[in-house]
């Protein structure tokens, strides 16, 4: 079986190496010349670290990661504790798999040095996709047609292979603009920082957890935005992250002060589509369902369409791959798209104004942490992506 993966970000690099296990002989193309460190903080949910578990990479993960023990969240104003939620060993005994925070850099690494050399093809665009009864094949800038039986489209949330699979279908502006930073740890010692903290007002809202074994705090705040560019190198103007969260917690204006170059960049989603695959072709990751990151779920999923792809084609014959696929999309379409609904809610729910929503949004919280110790976003770390019985 020869597969043909466009797109080696994590959902591609994590489809290549499921897909491997399944015994395919798989091509990574990617049209970048190089793997570059790109990106900030990245969260891994117990459904995630099964995944890297079962690709034999959780202890490198682990290595780079930090384990957080609970999640706390603040009032804006004046940082009072709504609620917390508990993560660290209470999550690990109960979903069976760690709840981690890594720079998406080091994900990246562990899952890019897994992959054989000569599997990976960098620097090569391509510029169209098609198939037949017997065979689907990707064309390259270069003129190269490369062939196999099946092709899958990780490129991302500007996807083109979704363009010519469904027609036109543009990415969607979610309506918000994050700005992120990365602070060395001697930056914020003197804060009496909460360790993982999740700060909500008015029209935004302020995330910050540590990476690298707690040596970054990864910083992001989230504003209510009209138009903003889908970027991971926009640099912000000088201050402007101060501006937009005046008034807040005297910390996290400290903490906002501090940072150094601050990026600023639009967040983008997808529609939900009511299929991903034609034929011997399919989509994975953002380019079938790039959601907001209100619930840290948007790796987590392509992780485990990844683990789900190779599964519905571990003993798959040539013949079998169309099949195959619409197994896979069955298995994962209507999850996916559930996160993808749960997160553009959770989003609305972190901006409500001041007064009575604020108020019953807060009593809400806190009666969930109550009643459940892990909170609402938990749902979808339960179900084990290869138990077809939950599907």
């Amino acid at each position: 079986m020869r597969a043909i993966v466009v797109g080696a970000g994590i959902g591609g690099l994590a489809a290549t190496l499921s897909l491997r296990r399944a015994g395919c002989e798989v091509t990574l193309v990617e049209q970048t010349p190089r793997f570059t460190e790109i990106g900030a903080g990245i969260q891994l949910a117990p459904n995630a670290t099964r995944v890297l578990r079962r690709l034999g990479l959780l202890d490198a993960v682990v290595a780079r990661s930090t384990r957080p023990s609970r999640l706390s969240f603040r009032t804006w104003s004046d940082g009072g504790e709504i609620c917390r939620y508990a993560l660290g060993r209470e999550a690990e005994d109960a979903f069976g798999a760690p709840y981690l925070q890594v720079h998406r850099a080091d994900l990246h690494q562990a899952l890019a040095a897994a992959v054989p050399p000569e599997s990976v093809r960098l620097n090569t665009a391509v510029v169209g996709i098609g198939q037949d009864d017997r065979s689907a094949h990707v064309t390259t800038a270069g003129g190269e047609r490369l062939e196999a039986d099946l092709v899958v489209a990780a490129d991302g949330v500007r996807s083109a292979a979704r363009r010519w699979l469904f027609g036109a279908d543009e990415a969607l502006f979610s309506g918000t603009a994050a700005y992120r930073a990365l602070l060395p740890a001697d930056k914020v010692a003197d804060l009496d920082l909460p360790e993982y903290a999740l700060w909500l007002g008015p029209g935004r809202h302020f995330v910050h957890y540590w990476v690298r074994r707690g040596e970054l705090l990864n910083v992001v705040g989230v504003i209510g935005a009209e138009k903003a560019r889908e970027s991971w190198t926009a640099r912000a103007e000088p201050g402007e992250q101060l501006r937009a969260f005046d008034g807040w917690d005297p910390r996290v204006l400290t903490v906002l002060a501090r940072t150094g170059t601050v990026f600023r960049y639009g967040i983008h989603t997808r529609a939900p589509l009511a299929r991903w695959n034609i034929g011997r072709v399919t989509l994975l990751g953002d380019s079938a369902h790039a959601m907001v990151p209100f619930q840290a779920q948007g790796a987590a999923q392509a992780l485990v369409d990844a683990t789900v792809l190779g599964d519905t084609l571990t003993g798959a014959t040539p013949a079998d791959v169309p099949d195959a696929l619409d197994r896979y999309v069955r298995r994962r379409l209507a999850t996916a798209t559930k996160v993808q609904a749960s997160s553009a809610r959770a989003g609305e729910d972190y901006h409500l104004p001041d007064g009575p929503e604020a108020r019953a949004r807060n009593a809400r919280l806190a009666a969930q942490a109550a009643r459940n110790e892990f909170g609402p976003h938990a749902a979808a770390w339960a179900v084990d992506a290869l138990d077809e019985q939950a599907w």
